[in-house]
Parts: structure tokens; sequence; C-alpha cells
């Protein structure tokens, strides 16, 4: 999956995690660790210069993700990891800065920064690992819980439709959107390169287990079970509507890139002003 080979019985990407930190406070069967791994790697594959890459995250399990990677790194307050990238973004145009966070964080108590960054095409990727839960704090019900699911606070079963990330995504400006499952990790670590090096807004959902909580309740009680779904579930359709894209509860994931367009972005103002 990548160049970096195993050396001396160190794990190949030692170089890139703060070790110091580890072991990771992540339950067994989460898959945030397989998020870590397919962003270094992709990340590698971009060719960026490491010393210009900033990882933002916010609060909850993902947002541990950015006190792991050996990269300067900020792990903000609940719900601002973007408009902490978007002003590291426009202080040091140069800088290519990088969003790491949870569902509940980006989508819930982030939602509207979400939606304003996309819609402004600031310059940034977004990283959002969706278990359908709000894994840190509980277990309860959040704005991505698929509909009939059940959760520490909706124990008979979600009554809300929840939020199709890719389709809000794109109805907000992105320039670039896809979706994979941890159970997919050649496309997710693709997709990252490809987000990375992406100008503008650009997206990318993961799909990953939470067996502690969501799987817990709801007959996916390891990690694994929740793989076996994943892969017996998710149907690849590169290009798809976004609109088609929502996840029901126990049903088909569409995955694959759904949006990769080009349009002016901040803070680049080329273009902007001439009409192009």
């Amino acid at each position: 999956m990548s160049e970096v080979t195993l050396d001396n019985g160190k794990h190949p990407l030692d170089e890139y995690l703060r070790v110091d930190r580890l072991p990771h406070i992540w339950c067994p069967g989460c898959g945030a660790g397989l998020v870590v791994n397919c962003f270094l790697r992709g990340l590698l594959k971009t060719g960026l210069d490491l010393d210009k890459v900033a990882v933002v995250s916010g609060i909850g399990c993902t947002g541990r993700a950015a006190g792991y990677i050996k990269l300067d790194s900020f792990h903000t307050t609940h719900g601002r990891a973007i408009p902490f990238a978007t002003g590291l973004k426009l202080a040091n145009p140069e800088l290519k800065v990088i969003v790491i966070s949870g569902d509940g964080d980006l989508l819930a108590i982030g939602g509207n920064h979400f939606i304003h960054a996309a819609r402004r095409n600031i310059d940034i990727t977004v990283l959002c690992v969706n278990n359908f839960t709000y894994g840190m704090t509980g277990g309860q019900m959040g704005p991505t819980t698929p509909l009939t699911a059940r959760s520490t606070t909706s124990r008979m079963g979600n009554v809300e439709a929840s939020f199709n990330i890719p389709h809000l995504a794109e109805a907000s400006g992105a320039v670039y959107v896809a979706r994979w499952t941890t159970a997919q990790v050649i496309q997710m670590e693709r997709a990252i390169t490809e987000a990375t090096l992406k100008k503008g807004f650009s997206l990318v959902e993961l799909i990953s287990p939470c067996p502690t909580y969501y799987g817990r309740m709801n007959s996916q009680t390891t990690g694994l079970k929740q793989m076996q779904y994943y892969r017996d579930s998710s149907v690849t359709k590169h290009g798809t509507t976004t609109k088609y894209a929502g996840i029901d509860f126990n049903a088909q994931i569409v995955v694959g890139k759904f949006v990769d367009i080009y349009r002016p972005y901040l803070p680049n103002l080329e273009g902007v002003y001439s009409g192009e």
C-alpha cells in the first residue's frame, strides 16, 4: 500500500508519529487508527513538504488524531476545527491545512462552520470520520445517526433523518467530495492523497466502526462485525448524484468519488473578480 518498509522491528510510520504518546486512547475495534495510518501514507504520496503541513482537529475520539501525528498540529475547541484551520490558511497561505475530526464535531456543533467554509471554498482538506454516534461522551444519537438506528439516547430507534454528508458538502460548494469506509484502505488512502492536493475545500467522509457504542447498540458488537458489514454493504458508484448517497440503517453504503471540479478558492482570488 506504500513504499515505506519495516526497519529493525519498528513500525514504518514511527517517524511520523508521536510515539511517546502511545498507546492511544481508542477502543479495540475503533477505526481511528486505520484512518491515521491511511492519512499518513496518503500524505507521504503527495510529495508535500511536511514542514508546511498543519493538522487540525476538534473534540471527540477522532480529535485525538492530531495529538498522535508528528506534524504541526492543533487540538482545538469543540466544533471549531474548521475556523482554526481557516485562520491558519489565511494567515499563511503556503501551509497545507488538513482537518481530521469526527462527525459530531464537524457536523453538529461545527455544522455552520462546515457549510460556510465550503461556500467560501477555503483551500483546506477535511477528513470527516463518521461513526454515526458521539463515541467519546456516551454513545448519544447525533446528526449522522441513521434513521431507526439505536443509541443510548434513542433506545427505540432514531426518528430523525440524518445528514447526507456528501450532499451537504456539494450543495455548500465543496470542489472535491468522496466517501469510503475503513474496509477499503487502498481507496481511502488514494482519496486522501487526491483531496490533499486539491485546491479548494475538499472533503473525504470516512465511515468508521464504533463497536463500543454504536455497534453494541445495533447488533454489531465487534469492530470485525462492523467491518464485515462495510464490506458486504458498500457499493462503489463514482460520480453518482450525491442526493442519492444517504446512508440508511443496515442498508447499502454508496462509496466512491462523487465530486471533482474547479472553482476559484480562498485565499487565492485569481479569477474571482474577472468572472472566470
